[in-house]
């Protein structure tokens, strides 16, 4: 999984399988695009105007559970 924010434009992009071809693409919501693949399976999500919808979106905090 990766995890960018680009200050420039605001992005906040979560990628959580890379390689695989992006087959649709849906804003689910304004402003929050999801990427699927061929089979539907979730690759990815683009959040548009971050720094108004994530608590800094600057800071990641990763977290395992068991």
């Amino acid at each position: 999984m990766k995890v960018t924010y680009d200050a420039k434009t605001d992005t906040l992009t979560v990628i959580l399988r890379e390689g695989v071809s992006v087959s649709e693409s849906d804003e689910d919501k304004p402003g929050v695009i999801l990427d699927y693949d061929d089979c539907g399976n979730l690759l990815s999500l683009e959040i548009l105007d971050a720094s108004r919808r994530v608590t800094e979106a600057r800071r990641i905090e990763y977290q395992m559970t068991e």
